[in-house]
């Protein structure tokens, strides 16, 4: 039985007669298959012509090599294989010196093999012997580029990068027609962040091929680096009308979402898919788009697919969940979320998503029980960049969650402590404190808080605008608009003017309010810009009890955003605080709160629409909520003891019109209202009286 390597030698070298050809090798040469065979020596017909056995030698190591290559890769890069190929390449080159290209299989075998190091020698060395050997300079040129490392996790080797780059700028000038190099070339430019040199490379490689899809996605990719998605976005477009590649209209897609036009990035999405339905992952990114799109029931359609296709995944379920949570389905949104969780118990993202479901749902302390375990599951010792803004994103929610819930100190801390984890925050942190302390009502706190952080960050623009919210509640208007002037800077003045416009209705300078809303009508572009601009229009006549032209604005506002649940409140709102058109303002009301069930400002204004149409059980629940969810508004405890008195309930509304008139007491000076303290004064002294005369002269409270 002979030997089984020296059969299946054979068997290759007999295929190898019709598909290897080494230059400058005949393989007509007589007696080439033969000499194939280790165990034959070259007939005589070969070796009687000059030079001719020399030829099939080099053929006979060459096919051998390539023997033993193949092998190595069967095996795992056997070492015995690897050095077999080796030499067998290395005598074919002896044999025949113009088979020099076979260094590149070398220097091949090697890297396979993990011995890069022999790899970048072996390159290196046919270089010395002949700089011009361009295939050495690719093999170079490959092994420098696969050690670069990995771009994502911005673990790149600069070093390794610009020796690649050196390589290929060799290879493309010397042959300026090598695509593949061109392209290499344009890819590591842009990884050094060299976008005119990417360009020029890329644009070379289409001036030899004008349709080649890697040089026409590799351009485009400069554009987008740029920002200028419009003009990679043209590229990419005319390249699938010609050529609809999946890859192609994946990129396209990428920059349609860059662009925010995420309906036209669905579009493309689904024509990667019809194209390539083996792409399951792309439905993911579809979903997400059409979400985005506002075609929320394609999106829904889209993860039930995915649900369906595989059942243990997850992240269809915590997609639907997103969806339905934003369009207030909480009950779906709770049995989506659910069936994720089920499945991936462990998931951080899941979890987090339950912390705004619980948010939405009005259940604050769970929302805050469950933060808190995520930022202590991803503690550590230290953070990398993206770590610290995600980590400074949850303990700002973390922040705002306990605000909400009335916890302020507990607030404070949370904010400082993204300062502890990164000082490029802390300028934020203490706008954040600022606020905190105010709403708390305390101004005090909230002023030295200010003070230091105007010292530390003069320049910060979020800094001055919170210090110039604080000065309009202690009434100094003119202080306040001061800073604000501060930052007109021509690049985001329309939103200086709306602070303006703020600070002058907390003056009550009304002429001056409608001057700064004027300024910001003439900036603003976008339809949400010019609806800010109205809505507080709105608020400022009814300030004035213009009540027409108040109303008008309002509606002008729903008319251009029906889901704006701050102008139907307080349209709403203004209808039932005159005792006109009660049901209308219900409809108003009710629409409000389905938008944000826990807003307490729209609770209240239920409440007191509930009270005007006498249903006072249903007033009560309503106001019962909102203080709960705030305690420190002087209305509300207001409106709750008006309810309690209708209801004959009068210890309990005098205990409501004493919270009132502390909070009235402890306003800030511009949120004061002095007819209104005076209203409820009066009603206070008047319910003592008569609960005095109900319980008699021997009686107490």
């Amino acid at each position: 039985m002979p030997h089984p390597h020296f059969t299946l030698l054979r068997s290759v070298c007999f295929l190898g007669l019709s598909s290897f050809a080494l230059p400058g090798l005949s393989l007509a040469t007589p007696g080439a298959q033969d000499a194939a065979v280790p165990s034959q020596p070259a007939p005589a017909s070969a070796a009687s012509k000059p030079g001719s056995s020399l030829k099939a030698e080099a053929y006979y190591h060459f096919a051998l090599g390539h023997l033993y290559e193949d092998l190595a890769a069967t095996y795992g890069n056997r070492n015995d294989y690897v050095n077999k190929a080796i030499d067998n390449f290395r005598l074919a080159m002896k044999e025949d010196p113009s088979a020099s290209f076979l260094v590149e299989d070398i220097a091949e075998l090697y890297r396979m093999s993990g011995r890069l190091r022999d790899a970048v020698e072996e390159a290196q060395g046919a270089l010395k012997a002949n700089p011009d050997d361009l295939n050495a300079r690719r093999v170079l040129a490959h092994i420098y580029t696969q050690q670069i490392g990995d771009s994502q996790s911005k673990s790149v080797d600069e070093g390794m990068v610009r020796r690649a780059v050196e390589q290929y700028k060799i290879i493309t000038e010397k042959d300026p027609k090598d695509v593949e190099s061109l392209i290499m070339l344009g890819r590591l430019e842009r990884v050094l962040e060299n976008s005119v040199d990417a360009e020029a490379a890329f644009k070379k490689a289409l001036a030899v091929e004008p349709e080649n899809e890697d040089a026409i996605t590799g351009l485009a990719s400069i554009y987008s680096d740029r920002g200028d998605a419009k003009t990679a976005s043209g590229l990419l477009e005319k390249l699938v009308q010609k050529n609809p590649s999946p890859r192609a209209l994946v990129n396209l897609a990428n920059n349609y979402e860059s662009m925010k036009e995420y309906a036209l990035a669905a579009d493309a999405y689904k024509k990667a898919i019809e194209l390539d339905p083996s792409r399951s992952e792309l439905k993911q990114a579809l979903a997400q788009d059409e979400a985005l799109a506002g075609r929320s029931d394609d999106a829904i359609k889209t993860y039930k697919e995915m649900a369906e296709a595989n059942p243990q995944d997850a992240s269809p379920y915590l997609g639907m969940a997103q969806i339905y949570r934003d369009q207030k389905k909480l009950d779906l949104a709770r049995q989506a979320l659910d069936k994720a969780k089920e499945l991936d118990p462990d998931n951080i993202e899941i979890q987090y998503d339950e912390v705004q479901l619980l948010q939405d749902e009005g259940k604050t302390s769970e929302a805050i029980a469950g933060l808190k375990g995520i930022l202590s599951k991803t503690s550590r010792r230290e953070y990398d960049a993206q770590q610290k803004q995600l980590r400074a994103r949850m303990l700002e929610q973390l922040g705002v969650l306990y605000r909400t819930n009335q916890q302020y100190e507990e607030a404070v801390d949370a904010f400082r402590q993204i300062a502890a984890l990164d000082p490029d925050f802390a300028a934020r942190v203490s706008a954040q404190v600022v606020e905190t302390y105010q709403i708390a009502k305390e101004y005090a706190k909230a002023q030295q808080e200010s003070d230091a952080a105007v010292q530390k960050y003069p320049k910060d623009r979020t800094v001055h605008e919170v210090r110039a919210g604080l000065l309009a509640d202690e009434e100094k208007t003119d202080e306040a608009i001061a800073e604000l002037n501060k930052l007109l800077d021509g690049k985001n003045d329309e939103e200086v003017y709306l602070a303006m416009a703020e600070t002058y209705q907390k003056g009550r300078r009304y002429p001056q309010m409608a001057q700064a809303l004027d300024s910001a009508e003439k900036l603003a572009t976008s339809k949400e810009d010019k609806t800010q601009v109205l809505f507080l229009r709105g608020a400022m006549y009814e300030r004035q009890k213009k009540y027409d032209l108040a109303e008008k604005a309002f509606r002008q506002v729903i008319d251009s955003d029906p889901g704006n649940a701050s102008a139907l409140n307080y349209l709403g709102y203004m209808l039932a605080d005159q005792n006109m058109r009660l049901p209308e303002a219900q409809d108003l009301i009710k629409k409000a709160v389905n938008l944000e069930p826990n807003n307490y400002a729209f609770l209240d204004s239920l409440g007191w629409v509930y009270f005007r149409l006498n249903r006072l059980d249903d007033a009560e629940q309503q106001l019962s909520r909102s203080v709960q969810l705030m305690s420190k508004d002087p209305t509300i405890h207001d409106h709750l003891g008006d309810v309690y008195f209708k209801q004959g309930k009068i210890k309990e509304a005098i205990a409501q019109w004493e919270s009132s008139l502390d909070e009235w007491h402890s306003s800030a000076p511009a949120d004061v209202e002095p007819e209104e303290v005076a209203k409820v004064q009066k009603k206070l002294d008047g319910a003592r009286v008569r609960l005095a005369k109900e319980q008699g002269p021997d009686r107490t409270n």
